[in-house]
C-alpha cells in the first residue's frame, strides 16, 4: 500500500551539469575474429567520452557517446577502421496487409543480408568442385596419372585467387589501416603455398610429367625436389569458407530465441472502435493506439498489451512468461501482447503499444544482455588484440630460425605457413557471445530475464537470498476477509469505503483488494477522488475523503486501540492475514483483515535454494507474529519483521558487510532501495516498474521455482564460457608450437583452426536445450506444506 511521493521542497541545483550521453546500436560488418573486435572498440574509444562494446556473434557495436558526437561520427571512425558501419535499425512493423516486414532479423550474424548469403554459398560450392580433386589426386598417390599435377595447378588457382578472395580483400583493407586479422593469416598462408607450389612447378623440378608426392600429415623431409603443397592452398580456403558458413549458421541458431520473441509480434489486428469512437477494420498492427478496442479470435495473439472489455477466454502465455499453464481472463482482467488465444471471442482495450509493451520491454532485455562481456572474455579479447601481430612474428621467427639452422627452405617454409593457418583467435572472440546469445535466449523461454553477462555472474556467485513477501512469496491477489469496526463508532462499510476512496492513490496489492471488496460491497457508491494524498513506504498512506482525514496505516501499539480492535488485530496475525488500522480524523475506527496465498511452489522453492548453498532469509513489514507463521510454513529460519524500506536496505547492507553475496527478490516501489543496494536484484514480473528498473533479473514467470532455476542457468552459463576460452587459449597452445617445430602441415592446420570455431559456436548451442529438469537441474520432490493465507502491509 506503498506509492512513490513528492517532495514539494526544490531540489538544489548540482554543481556541475554532466554533459548527457547517448546509447547507439551500429551494425559493423567485416568482422571476422577478437582482433578485428578490439580494433573497432579502440578506434570508437578513442573519440572524446565515447565507450563500444562490440560483439562478434552479433555484428553490433553499443556505443556510448556525448550528444556532441554524432552517429555519422561513429559510423566514420568505424569505416577508418577498415569495416563497414550503419545504425542498427530494428525490425519495421508492415505498413500494409499483404507486406511483412523484411528486414531488422536479429542475430543474423554473417547471414543477415540474404544476397551476401548467396553470393558466399555460391563461392563455397564452386571452391568445393576445384578444390576436392586437387585434394584427392594430392593425398592418393596411386591415383597420381602423368601430369596430375599441372591439372591441380589450373584447379587451385582460381581456389587461391577468387575462392580465398574474400580473405585477400580484408588483409589488404586491413594492411591499408595498419590492422593484421585473422584474414590476414589466412591470405598470407594461401599464398605463400600457392606461391611455393608454383616455383616448385616451374622451376624447382615438381613439373616433371612422371613425377608422384606421397601424402602425409607431417611435412615431408627434403629430397632434392621441392614439394608441391596445392592442397594447402585449396584446402584452407575450403575449410575455413566451410566453417565459417557452418559457424554463422550454427550462431544464427543461438538467437533462435529472439527471433521466436519478434515473431510473436502480431502483424495486423481487427479494430472495432479507434480512440475517436469510429469503427474500424482491420489495420497494420503499428497504427494501433492506446485507448483503441480490437478483437481477438481464438488461434490469433494478443496485437498488445491491454485490458478485457467483453468476453472470456484461456490465453497460452508459455512462449512469454515460461508458464505452461493457460491463464483465464474475462472483463478486467489485464492482457499481455503476443499472448494466443486459445479459448473464445475477446475484446481489448489497447493500454500500451510499440516499444512500451511489456514483449517489446523483454526484446529489448535479451538483446542488451547479449551485448556484454564477462571479465573473463574482455581478458580474451585484449589477447586477440596482440594476437595476430605475434603471431605473424612467430612465422617469420620460425622461417628465419629453420632457415638459419640449414634446414631444408620447403620445410622452413611449411612451417611457418603452418603458424600462419593454425592460428586461431575467431574462438576467443565467439567464446562469451555466443554462450550468451544461447543462455539469454533460453532464459527468456524460461520466463527469466538477465540484464546482462555482469548479472549472470553475480547470480552465480550469490550466497544469501532476502524475500519479500507480499507478490514474491505470496501472490499478491488479497482480498478483505474480515472487517471490525469499534464500538460506537462509524458502521464498517462507512470506514471501508473512507480506506478505498484513499487507496485509489497506491499501487500496493493491499490498496487493490481494499478497493475491490469495497466496489463489490458498495456498487452503487462511486468513490470521489483523493485530495492531499501522500504515502510513507513500508508503513501506509493518508489523504482527504468526503472531507475526513483518512489514514491507512499498519498497526502499531494496540493498548491505545479501543474495543474490540486489537482483538481483531490479533485474530488477524494468527490467522496469518495482514491487519490495517483505518483512522478517521484522528481516531482509530475500523480494522480491515486482509488475506493472501503463497504461492504454489513457495516450499520447494526455498528448499531448493538451500540445496544451491544460498541462505533464505525474509524480511517482511508485517509484525513478528505474521511473519514467524510465513517463515513456519516456509521452513525459513532467518526472519526479520516489521522492516520498513530503509530497514530492508541496511539490512542488505549489514549482510554485505558481514562478507555475504546478496541477492534481494521483491516486487514493489518499497523494495526498490534494496534491489539497488544488493549484489544482484532480483523482480517478479508482476511487480512495479520501480522495483523492474532496480532490478539485475526479472522474473517474468509467476513462480517462484524460476529463482533456483535463474541460479542454474547463470552456473551453466558461466561454466560453458570458461569451457569455450579453455578451450580457445588451449587449442592455440597446442597447436602453434607443434606447427613451429615442423610437426604439423598446413592443411590439417586450416582443418583444426575451423573445427576450433565450430567446437565453440556447438558446446554453446548446448545451452539452447537445457531444462531445469534435466541433469543438474530441478529435483522432481514432491511439493511441500499446503498453502494457507497470507498478507501483509509492505
Amino acid at each position: 500500500m506503498t506509492s512513490p511521493s513528492r517532495s514539494d521542497a526544490p531540489a538544489p541545483p548540482p554543481a556541475e551539469t554532466p554533459a548527457p550521453t547517448r546509447t547507439t546500436t551500429l551494425t559493423v560488418g567485416g568482422m571476422t575474429c577478437a582482433a578485428c573486435v578490439g580494433r573497432v572498440e579502440r578506434k570508437l574509444g578513442r573519440l572524446d567520452g565515447v565507450a563500444a562494446t562490440v560483439n562478434l556473434a552479433t555484428g553490433r557495436a553499443t556505443v556510448r557517446h556525448p550528444a556532441a558526437v554524432s552517429v555519422t561520427d561513429l559510423v566514420t571512425t568505424v569505416e577508418a577502421a577498415g569495416f563497414t558501419a550503419r545504425p542498427h535499425e530494428p525490425a519495421p512493423a508492415p505498413d500494409t496487409e499483404d507486406r511483412p516486414p523484411t528486414a531488422g532479423r536479429p542475430d543474423d550474424g554473417d547471414d543477415g543480408d540474404d544476397d551476401a548469403a548467396r553470393a558466399e554459398r555460391h563461392r563455397l560450392l564452386v571452391t568445393v568442385a576445384l578444390a576436392l580433386p586437387v585434394l584427392v589426386l594430392s593425398m592418393v598417390p596411386g591415383w597420381q596419372f602423368r601430369n596430375w599435377q599441372w591439372l591441380c595447378f589450373v584447379l587451385a588457382a582460381p581456389v587461391a585467387v577468387w575462392g580465398a578472395a574474400p580473405f585477400h580483400a580484408r588483409a589488404l583493407r586491413g594492411l591499408r589501416h595498419g590492422a593484421a586479422t585473422m584474414d590476414t593469416l589466412v591470405s598470407l598462408g594461401v599464398v605463400a603455398s600457392f606461391a611455393w607450389s608454383a616455383y616448385a612447378l616451374f622451376l624447382g623440378g615438381a613439373g616433371a610429367p612422371g613425377m608422384t608426392m606421397p601424402f602425409s600429415l607431417l611435412p615431408a623431409a627434403g629430397d632434392g625436389t621441392a614439394h608441391l603443397y596445392l592442397e594447402a592452398a585449396v584446402g584452407v580456403p575450403l575449410f575455413v569458407l566451410a566453417g565459417r558458413r557452418m559457424e554463422a549458421r550454427a550462431r544464427r541458431g543461438t538467437g533462435a530465441a529472439l527471433r521466436a520473441l519478434a515473431e510473436l509480434a502480431a502483424k495486423d489486428v481487427e479494430v472495432r472502435t479507434d480512440g475517436d469512437g469510429e469503427r474500424g477494420g482491420r489495420i497494420p498492427v503499428d497504427r494501433l493506439r492506446a485507448g483503441d478496442r480490437f478483437l481477438v479470435r481464438p488461434g490469433e495473439r494478443v496485437a498488445t498489451d491491454g485490458t478485457v472489455v467483453e468476453g472470456g477466454s484461456a490465453l497460452d502465455l508459455s512462449l512469454i512468461s515460461g508458464e505452461s499453464r493457460p491463464v483465464e481472463v474475462g472483463p478486467g482482467d489485464a492482457v499481455v501482447g503476443g499472448a494466443l488465444n486459445s479459448g473464445g471471442l475477446l475484446e481489448v482495450r489497447a493500454d500500451a503499444v510499440g516499444a512500451d509493451t511489456q514483449l517489446a520491454r523483454i526484446t529489448r532485455l535479451v538483446e542488451d544482455a547479449q551485448t556484454g562481456k564477462t571479465k573473463v572474455q574482455r581478458l580474451a579479447d585484449a589477447v586477440a588484440a596482440v594476437f595476430v601481430p605475434g603471431v605473424l612474428t612467430v612465422s617469420v621467427t620460425v622461417l628465419g630460425f629453420w632457415l638459419g639452422a640449414g634446414a631444408d627452405p620447403q620445410s622452413a617454409i611449411t612451417a611457418a605457413v603452418a603458424v600462419l593457418v593454425v592460428a586461431c583467435p575467431c574462438a576467443l572472440g565467439l567464446a562469451t557471445p555466443t554462450a550468451l546469445l544461447a543462455a539469454t535466449g533460453r532464459g527468456a523461454q524460461l520466463g527469466i530475464l538477465v540484464r546482462g553477462p555482469e548479472a549472470l555472474e553475480r547470480l552465480r556467485r550469490i550466497d544469501t537470498v532476502v524475500l519479500d513477501k507480499t507478490g514474491t512469496l505470496t501472490t499478491g491477489r488479497m482480498s478483505v476477509t474480515a472487517l471490525t469496526a469499534r464500538t460506537g463508532g462509524l458502521d464498517a462499510t462507512q470506514a471501508l469505503r473512507l480506506a478505498a476512496v484513499v487507496e485509489q492513490g497506491s499501487e500496493h496489492p493491499l490498496a487493490r483488494a481494499i478497493g475491490a471488496d469495497a466496489a463489490a460491497r458498495l456498487p452503487d457508491r462511486p468513490l470521489p477522488p483523493v485530495r492531499d494524498f501522500a504515502a510513507t513506504p513500508g508503513h501506509g498512506v493518508r489523504g482527504t475523503a468526503d472531507g475526513h482525514r483518512v489514514e491507512v496505516t499498519r498497526p502499531g501499539d494496540l493498548t491505545g486501540l479501543p474495543a474490540p480492535l486489537p482483538e481483531a488485530v490479533h485474530t488477524a496475525e494468527t490467522a496469518g492475514h495482514t491487519a490495517v488500522l483505518v483512522t478517521v480524523d484522528g481516531t482509530p475506527e475500523a480494522v480491515l483483515a486482509v488475506g493472501d496465498t503463497l504461492r504454489p511452489d513457495g516450499y520447494r522453492a526455498v528448499d531448493h535454494l538451500r540445496r544451491l548453498g544460498l541462505r533464505p532469509v525474509l524480511a517482511t513489514g508485517d509484525r513478528e507474529a505474521t511473519a514467524r507463521a510465513i517463515a513456519g510454513h516456509l521452513a525459513i529460519t532467518e526472519v526479520h519483521a516489521g522492516a520498513s524500506p530503509e530497514d530492508k536496505a541496511a539490512l542488505v547492507t549489514t549482510l554485505k558487510e558481514q562478507g555475504a553475496r546478496v541477492a534481494v527478490v521483491g516486487d514493489g516501489v518499497n523494495d526498490a532501495a534494496a534491489l539497488a543496494l544488493a549484489d544482484l536484484g532480483i523482480a517478479m514480473g508482476s511487480g512495479t516498474d520501480a522495483a523492474i528498473g532496480a532490478a539485475d533479473v526479472t522474473l517474468v514467470r509467476e513462480d517462484l521455482q524460476a529463482i533456483p532455476d535463474a541460479v542454474r542457468l547463470a552456473r551453466r552459463t558461466l561454466g560453458t564460457i570458461r569451457g569455450n576460452l579453455v578451450w580457445a587459449f588451449g587449442y592455440n597452445l597446442v597447436t602453434l608450437p607443434l606447427a613451429a617445430v615442423g610437426l604439423l602441415s598446413p592443411m590439417p592446420a586450416a582443418a583444426a583452426m575451423s573445427a576450433s570455431s565450430l567446437l565453440v559456436v556447438g558446446n554453446s548451442l548446448r545451452l539452447r536445450a537445457w531444462r531445469p529438469g534435466g541433469p543438474g537441474g530441478r529435483d522432481r520432490r514432491p511439493h511441500g506444506r499446503r498453502t494457507r493465507p497470507h498478507g501483509e502491509t509492505s
